[in-house]
């Protein structure tokens, strides 16, 4: 019998007859998914690094194509047995233990919350600014950026809270208002910038701004980090999306089409567009908001500032709120709603102070991409050397939702992953000081504190061997398999 504390209409597996997702369903999932001003700054940040376009592309197909992996892998899951992450992660970490995996991908989205108001608060500071040119431009160099603005973000997020108050289903017009004003607004900087640069051929002349292969490199392995941290989030809980998947092979033919070309698609955009900006300005400008900001007609200025506040709302509620929300509430659901879920993300949001960590490039991709995935690549590799090597991808649906049951270990906490978890963190830490200037770049050896330009990836591999090696001796059990009735009702045929 399923505990109350374990089990709940949202967390049940997806009936096979209600598992209606396609491959293009799953396409256009990431399509919508990519089309954001962050993945337009994740191509920008590599311009504004010293990348030349064609480094820049590269290094984001080559992201996205390696977190294309794990995305597929834990996607199995869900797709075979229909259910959700969190539910997912307890077969690895055990029924209570799986909060820490989901707590951990919270903080994340609580970031990204922030990062999001704070551009959609960008932007209505920009469009008052088009019509008060007294107004100077945001500074993010001090601690606190300037009262007007830090105003202007504070109203977006109560705009943003008073969302969450009304429900979720109130974006939903507004998303659709998403879909077609960001391709078109993309495709309209785009015109611009080859208009305004005199073609493409002098945008595709700008050089690399790395003097050796070695500086080339030193920049490119974090930036790689980065491009792969982007999507690390949706790597763990892409579940949430497969589990409504007709088929296994929907989903990886929909995400393998959808990911790496949509996302490569819309960040050559951002490469070109901020490449012209040298050209036009004399310097790079790799934010969207600041750059519509200088254009010269103010109807016009105001008008895609609106825009952006719009879009950026329905991607922050739809993207930012639910999940976390929804894993603080699955904490204490007696005592924690969605709605109060939502508020201890918008808290945690403004916390993070979102406008340091997008006030430069090498923030963007250092202190947060970087930072993130190695908390994320740590419970991903745990996750995948479960439910492919421990369990070779069988799991008992009904002990996923029991107290007591194959999945409860000690106290429902698996020690083992908790353990795995720790040993692939810890190694990325000093290098995360050193990065954030905590502690002296000297103050560690140079290969330690070297270790964080690859967090996600170092992380992965220890916490998964660590894992493997703890488990070893293991052996699920006979009922820790699929029984025919239990494939009837829950089981996806390929």
């Amino acid at each position: 019998m399923e505990n109350k504390s374990l089990y709940s209409e949202d967390l049940a597996p997806v009936p096979v007859a209600n598992r209606k997702w396609n491959t293009w369903n799953y396409a256009a999932l990431w399509i919508s998914m990519s089309l954001c001003i962050p993945t337009y700054m994740l191509a920008s940040s590599l311009i504004g690094g010293g990348m030349n376009w064609w480094q820049a592309i590269l290094t984001i197909f080559l992201g996205n194509t390696i977190v294309l992996i794990p995305m597929i892998l834990n996607g199995h899951a869900g797709a075979k047995y229909g259910i959700p992450f969190p539910v997912f992660a307890r077969a690895s970490f055990g029924v209570r233990g799986a909060n820490i995996p989901a707590i951990l991908r919270a903080i994340v989205a609580c970031g990204w919350f922030g990062i999001q108001t704070w551009i959609g608060g960008a932007a209505i500071y920009q469009m008052i600014r088009v019509w008060s040119s007294g107004l100077p431009e945001i500074d993010a160099t001090s601690l606190f950026p300037q009262a007007v603005p830090f105003i202007c973000f504070l109203a977006f997020w109560a705009l943003n809270m008073f969302i969450v108050y009304l429900g979720v289903e109130s974006i939903r017009k507004l998303l659709v208002f998403k879909a077609i004003f960001l391709p078109l607004a993309a495709l309209a900087l785009l015109f611009w910038a080859i208009s305004a640069s005199n073609g493409l051929g002098p945008i595709l002349q700008q050089p690399s701004k790395f003097a050796t292969t070695s500086q080339f490199f030193d920049f490119f392995f974090p930036a790689l980090t980065g491009m792969v941290g982007f999507w690390a989030t949706l790597s763990l809980n892409i579940p949430d999306f497969t589990r409504y998947a007709k088929s296994q092979r929907a989903q990886i033919k929909g995400q393998a089409i959808g990911l790496p070309p949509s996302m490569t698609l819309f960040a050559f955009i951002g490469v070109v567009v901020t490449s012209a900006t040298v050209i036009i300005y004399g310097n790079t400008i790799w934010d969207p908001v600041v750059l519509a900001g200088k254009f010269e007609s103010k109807l016009l200025v105001s008008v895609a500032m609106i825009a952006v506040a719009i879009s950026t709302l329905a991607t922050n509620i739809a993207a930012n709120i639910v999940s976390p929300a929804n894993d603080f509430a699955n904490l204490a659901p007696s005592k924690i709603s969605f709605r109060k879920g939502g508020y201890i993300t918008g808290v945690l949001g403004v916390l993070i102070f979102p406008w340091k960590l997008i006030a430069d490039p090498t923030g963007y991709i250092f202190t947060w991409l970087i930072a993130y995935s190695s908390l994320l690549g740590p419970v991903g590799g745990i996750m995948i050397a479960d439910y492919y090597f421990i369990r070779k991808q069988q799991l008992s649906t009904t002990d996923l939702y029991k107290a007591n049951g194959l999945y409860t270990f000690k106290n429902g906490f698996n020690y083992s992953a908790i353990i795995a978890l720790l040993a692939g963190i810890v190694p990325n830490i000093p290098g995360f000081l050193t990065t954030i200037k905590v502690i002296a770049q000297d103050s560690v050896p140079a290969w330690i504190s070297h270790l964080y330009n690859y967090a996600w990836f170092v992380g992965f591999l220890i916490s998964g061997i660590t894992y493997l090696l703890m488990m070893r001796n293991y052996k699920p059990l006979v009922s820790d398999s699929i029984t025919a009735k239990e494939e009837t009702l829950h089981v996806a045929i390929d």
